[in-house]
């Protein structure tokens, strides 16, 4: 059993083991993640996703800067690729939030997707309740960077924040239907860069036809390069979040947005729990390998293999 006073207390060292241990799908992990669960609830999470090369990292960093000038505590789960030798993530989002690595206010995590598809790691929502119970106020939650597909985020975050660029070529192209109809606010980041008037304009098309008011996503133009410095547009970014969250986290919306993310967290617990399982049995048979050859061999089919595998569990 894990003690998780340290954590209430905001021990990083002890965090940081637990955190190890959810991603390692230890069940210690999972016991210590019910001690801390009443103490959850305070944080506010914004996820970022969008494009690869939209910025993603530079506008959490500045967010993280924002935040911090207003004396509040940030944790941030970086979401990275896996490395096909390690299985582990490749901590390119660290790298670049590096100039925060040595304030005690900023917990950064990265996770690797181990894939895991949807753009989050199967911890991400165990990352953040952890970060929720040690107090950190602001929680972002930056995606890996697959594209249109990165629809959960919605379901783990109160306000979704979608970043993309001008120049990617096909604007349209930019921001498929998958992500507009995620996203709680827009960013046109790079916005320095020629075409970003034609990027808001083709976004604001967009909206048109999204289902249910266009009004109430907001456009917002950055240049996140720039941090907090005037004519960033991290502060406006900032103040577009706030003002969804008073819209939408407030009475009856608020209810039912809250009640959308515990489903899909209950949701991703039961899949991640059967996959344990799965693989259990799996190994139990031989491992892939051995089921595989015997569909090769022609000693089995795969879907009756596959019946069997679920039988099991």
């Amino acid at each position: 059993m894990i003690d998780v006073k340290p954590i209430l207390e905001g021990n990083v060292r002890a965090a940081a083991r637990l955190m190890r241990d959810l991603d390692d799908r230890r069940p210690e992990g999972m016991a210590a993640l019910k001690q801390l669960f009443p103490h959850t609830g305070k944080s506010y999470i914004v996820g970022i996703t969008g494009n690869p090369g939209a910025g993603k990292s530079t506008v959490v960093d500045a967010l993280i800067a924002y935040y911090r000038s207003l004396g509040e505590k940030v944790g941030v789960v970086a979401v990275d690729p896996t490395s096909p030798f390690s299985g582990g993530a490749i901590l390119g989002d660290r790298i670049r939030m590096q100039r925060h690595a040595l304030d005690p206010d900023v917990f950064i995590r990265s996770l690797a997707t181990r894939g895991h598809l949807g753009g989050l790691s199967r911890s991400t929502f165990d990352v953040a309740s952890v970060l929720d119970a040690m107090g950190y106020s602001r929680i972002l939650i930056e995606t890996v960077g697959v594209g249109q597909d990165e629809v959960e985020v919605m379901r783990a975050a109160h306000t979704t924040v979608v970043v993309t660029v001008p120049g990617l070529g096909d604007d349209i192209q930019a921001i498929k239907a998958g992500l507009l109809e995620v996203a709680d606010v827009l960013v046109v980041n790079k916005a320095d860069r020629e075409g970003a008037d034609r990027t808001e304009r083709d976004l604001m098309h967009m909206l048109d036809l999204r289902t249910g008011d266009r009004k109430a996503v907001e456009i917002v133009r950055t240049i996140a390069t720039r941090g907090t410095a005037e004519g960033s547009g991290i502060a406006e970014l900032a103040k577009a979040v706030e003002a969804h969250r008073a819209r939408v986290w407030q009475g009856e919306a608020g209810s039912e947005r809250a009640n959308v993310r515990a489903a899909a967290q209950v949701a991703e617990l039961v899949r991640a729990l059967l996959a344990d399982r799965a693989t259990q049995a799996m190994r139990a048979r031989g491992g892939m390998h051995e089921l595989a050859q015997a569909v090769v061999e022609k000693r089995s089919d795969p879907w009756s293999l596959a019946e069997e595998l679920v039988e099991a569990l």
